[in-house]
């Protein structure tokens, strides 16, 4: 090979190899400089991740700082309120109105008048109240007529009831035992005369029964009143029996009168007075 040749050759293998060279080195500069800019790219993100939470523990802290501030100033409010509300005077307190002061004010409803057996017109020892009353018969009858005798009064509810049959068979078969003792004996109701002749008869009875039909006598001597029954309230007669003696004041009273032995009682009494 001339000389020629062999320069023409190495030139060639330099320029080959100087070739080769640049490409390695061109690759390795690319791929360092791709991991430093994919380095790069991944520290802004977690700067700008880091930035962010930051940034919302910092709004998250200001939100509850000013709700606590918040509550801390509707605290106060609250408290203050109440002082105030504690800190009122005795005087206007008492100024205000109490409900007693205004029910004082409201007009009183009228009390219903008690019944006459809660307070009897009539006690023992007080003077028997006169009377003049028609009886079974068409002849009337007053306490007159009785001066110098004793007398009984049973007041019973209404002729020809089981209660007032018994009483008034009762006073009537002792009326003889009643007479030994100089003492009479007359019944009392508010049935009219022709109802007391109707009761006579059917029962035969002898004692006399007084018609007191405008309860003039029954309220004096303290037997009407509100009564009730089964839940119902009406007027009636207190079922009562009274002893009067020769000058006509009262020795006995015996009130709600419970019949059986009663007029047993009673003659027991008259003949004792």
């Amino acid at each position: 090979m001339s000389k020629k040749t062999r320069k023409k050759t190495s030139r060639k293998a330099a320029k080959v190899t100087s070739g080769k060279v640049t490409r390695g080195e061109s690759a390795r500069s690319a791929k360092t400089s791709g991991a430093k800019t994919s380095a790069a790219k991944t520290s802004a993100a977690k700067t700008s991740a880091a930035k962010t939470s930051a940034a919302k523990t910092s709004a998250a802290k200001t939100s509850s700082a000013k709700t606590s501030a918040a509550k801390s100033r509707q605290a106060t409010v609250n408290k203050s309120a109440k002082s105030k509300k504690s800190a009122k005077s005795p005087a206007a307190t008492a100024a205000a109105p109490r409900p007693a002061a205004r029910k004082a004010t409201q007009p009183q409803r009228p009390k219903a008048a008690p019944s006459v057996d809660s307070r009897p017109a009539l006690a023992e020892g007080a003077k028997a109240p006169a009377f003049r009353l028609p009886r079974d018969g068409g002849q009337t009858v007053s306490l007159a007529d009785f001066s110098g005798r004793k007398l009984v009064l049973f007041f019973y509810p209404r002729a020809d009831t089981p209660g007032c049959t018994k009483e008034a068979i009762d006073f009537t078969r002792l009326e003889s035992k009643f007479a030994e003792s100089h003492t009479a004996v007359l019944g009392v109701s508010a049935d009219p005369p022709k109802v007391q002749e109707a009761f006579r008869d059917k029962h035969q009875l002898s004692v006399p029964l007084i018609s007191d039909e405008q309860h003039e006598m029954l309220e004096a001597y303290g037997v009407w009143g509100e009564k009730s029954m089964y839940g119902k309230t009406f007027q009636g007669i207190f079922r009562t029996t009274v002893l009067i003696d020769a000058d006509s004041r009262v020795i006995k009273i015996w009130r709600h009168v419970k019949v059986d032995g009663h007029a047993d009682e009673v003659l027991a009494a008259a003949a004792a007075a």
